[in-house]
């Protein structure tokens, strides 16, 4: 079990600066890295076997965490940053002392192509959809609300929010590392397979033949498509669908969020599972 810690003093260290990078999209997906702050996302990522490659603590906070460290993961380098080098890479006003470097995940599939060989499968498997979410925020908690609701899998259209944004990882309270995502070109394409297996595909959509949430004969294996935040449902991707339905509201309510909306559709779901 690697036990070996790596002292770096210096801001301006060329891993440090490396890494730092992370905080941009366009060096996450170079490196083919991301990372995270905080204790508790640390422990979840150990424990569901995520790539973990790199763990850095504060040197004030080295001894709370070594020990839960050592026990927590293998084939990682583990590096005491100075309290300065540290606040460097921190994305934390108030942070814990231990930021984590991860590969990427083998739950999130980008479908290039074979969208139809992976999705017209398995009939039982419930499926959340998700048409151009770009809030990291709503992002996190569709897929925090996935995991404690039985989603068996997400499928988001590309333009979607970064997986890997801190403020996606962190929203998601872990989830993510458990979470099978597929993230596909053509959102339309994704709706057709699941329908090619005998699934039914929802819109989320207010429109005139709308039905109400709680009214669809909703049933095992289905899947529901949510839309932008500001937009909501691209007209070809309603048009994929078989139905649309909407959540009813009291009136003079604001529209909900697309995080909320979701989490709501998928309680529904659960229901029928």
């Amino acid at each position: 079990m690697s036990c070996e810690w790596q002292y770096i003093s210096s801001k301006n260290n060329a891993l440090v600066v490396r890494l730092a990078k992370l905080k941009d999209k366009k060096y996450r997906k170079a490196e083919g890295l991301f990372r995270f702050d905080g204790i508790k996302l640390f422990c979840e990522a150990a424990a569901n076997g995520a790539p973990v490659k790199y763990v850095l603590v504060s040197e004030s906070a080295a001894e709370k965490y070594k020990d839960t460290v050592e026990e927590s993961v293998t084939d990682a380098q583990l590096v005491v940053l100075a309290d300065e080098a540290f606040s460097k890479m921190t994305d934390e006003s108030s942070p814990e002392g231990i930021i984590t470097v991860c590969a990427g995940l083998p739950g999130i599939v980008a479908l290039d192509k074979g969208c139809e060989d992976v999705l017209s499968g398995d009939t039982e498997k419930s499926t959340l959809m998700l048409e151009s979410v770009r809030d990291t925020g709503n992002m996190g908690t569709i897929i925090r609300s996935a995991r404690a609701f039985g989603i068996d899998r997400l499928v988001i259209s590309s333009d979607c929010a970064d997986l890997y944004n801190p403020k996606t990882v962190r929203a998601a309270m872990g989830a993510l590392f458990t979470q099978n995502i597929y993230v596909v070109e053509s959102i339309s394409d994704a709706v057709g397979a699941i329908r090619k297996r005998g699934s039914k595909v929802y819109a989320a959509a207010l429109v005139r033949d709308a039905k109400r949430l709680g009214e669809a004969e909703l049933k095992c294996g289905d899947a529901i498509l949510i839309g932008n935040e500001g937009h909501g449902l691209s007209q070809s991707a309603i048009d994929a669908c078989d139905e649309c339905i909407y959540i009813p509201m009291e009136d003079g309510s604001e529209s909900l969020n697309a995080g909320i909306a979701a989490s709501v559709c998928m309680w529904e779901m659960y229901k029928v599972k």
